[in-house]
């Protein structure tokens, strides 16, 4: 596997170790965090596999045990936060360390959040809302290392985990600022021996984060111009990786796009996630692939708003034909990766979306899309998708 991706430090938003072989490095940087008994959490498929007891391999020799909690749904829920706070506090481990996809990532953080907050506060007092993150004791946050093996949530290089609240089925964002991995391992070697189908949402789901970031109707430059790049390294390499699972120039850059994705979704989100987050919470579906899903509808639905933005991203992506041939393009994108065409082909009951409506209005994301969504209109887009 022959590569030419050079291996770069970078610092923005927060210390990633990017680079072929970085894995290497887990232990130092793991020591550099201030963690001298890491627990790492990553999900059920990916426990068993050789890159994590290669990594955990790297801690072991270096003197840091191999501890592991994988008992982590593909949409987490407080139930295995609960498992997860358990296993750290019998383990003494004051550290943990986020493996594996968005679930891995996300779990790992509520963990390093949770554990040791006083017992009267409730994750769902964290949601991401106004100043909600200041009811909990800062101190209290054991420090993050973040290792991501899928190239799509970005979760490493965020500042918030998506929980869904098992009860409800509703998910929801938990944000803090010490949510911020200290340090991140970006690999592409790790992302490899994906199964094609998460590669193909996972790809997605950076896609989705940059397009909505994009067309964002809120003011931030820097993330505008984060979320285009992101976009030409997902349409210049997503089929690359697709076809390829060994193409490691391809995976560096599907890699960079997610942390890219990531980063710019400061600017917000839109009606792909608003609608995207209840069909995975009441149905279980992949996040990714149910953004690749509802894209091109959701194109559609706002595009009085964004159809001049669509044209000058067009335009600098090498695509013709404006709105139309971006859209074009997105379509033939999903025919190749296989997305399912449309929402009951996911398995989504007629009878169920006036309750999904409510469920995406209520979705944080929804305020970030370039159209007002209403009730009405956003029942209309449910029927498009279907």
């Amino acid at each position: 596997m022959t590569h030419n991706v050079p291996n770069r430090n970078w610092s923005y938003p927060t210390a990633i170790k990017f680079g072929v072989g970085r894995i290497a490095e887990l232990a130092e940087h793991v020591k550099s965090a201030g963690i001298q008994r890491p627990l790492l959490v990553t999900d059920k498929a990916l426990a068993s596999l050789p890159i994590t007891a290669a990594a955990l391999d790297v801690l072991e020799k270096a003197g840091l045990g191999r501890a592991v909690f994988s008992e982590v749904d593909p949409n987490p829920n407080e139930k295995n936060m609960a498992d997860g706070i358990a296993v750290y506090k019998a383990g003494g481990h004051d550290g943990v360390i986020c493996f594996g996809g968005g679930s891995g990532l996300d779990l790992g953080k509520m963990i390093a959040l949770m554990a040791h907050q006083r017992a009267d506060l409730s994750v769902w007092d964290l949601e991401d809302i106004d100043d909600w993150y200041t009811r909990a004791d800062a101190d209290r946050i054991a420090p993050i290392v973040a290792v991501p093996t899928t190239a799509g949530t970005g979760s490493e290089v965020g500042r918030a985990g998506v929980l869904t609240n098992s009860e409800t089925h509703k998910k929801k964002i938990i944000f803090h600022p010490r949510l911020m991995p200290v340090v991140t391992i970006c690999d592409p070697a790790l992302t490899t021996g994906m199964p094609r189908f998460i590669t193909a949402g996972t790809g997605m789901d950076a896609l989705a984060h940059c397009l909505e970031a994009y067309c964002s109707p809120f003011y931030h430059p820097m993330s505008q111009g984060i979320a285009l790049e992101g976009m030409r390294l997902v349409f210049e390499n997503l089929t690359k990786v697709y076809d390829n699972p060994n193409d490691l120039d391809a995976r560096a850059h599907m890699m960079s796009a997610a942390a890219m994705g990531a980063v710019a979704f400061q600017k917000g989100l839109g009606a792909i996630h608003s609608l995207s987050h209840p069909v995975g919470a009441v149905y279980g579906t992949h996040h990714g692939t149910t953004n690749a899903v509802v894209m091109p509808m959701v194109l559609d639905f706002n595009r009085s708003a964004i159809e001049d933005r669509i044209k000058a991203a067009a335009a600098y992506l090498g695509i013709a034909g404006g709105f139309d041939g971006f859209r074009a393009k997105v379509m033939e994108l999903r025919a190749h990766l296989g997305i399912p065409a449309n929402l009951t082909a996911m398995g989504v009951k007629p009878e169920d979306l006036d309750m999904l409506t409510e469920m995406a209005l209520e979705d944080p994301s929804c305020g970030g899309n370039p159209v007002a969504m209403t009730r009405e209109n956003t029942r209309a887009l449910y029927d498009a998708c279907m």
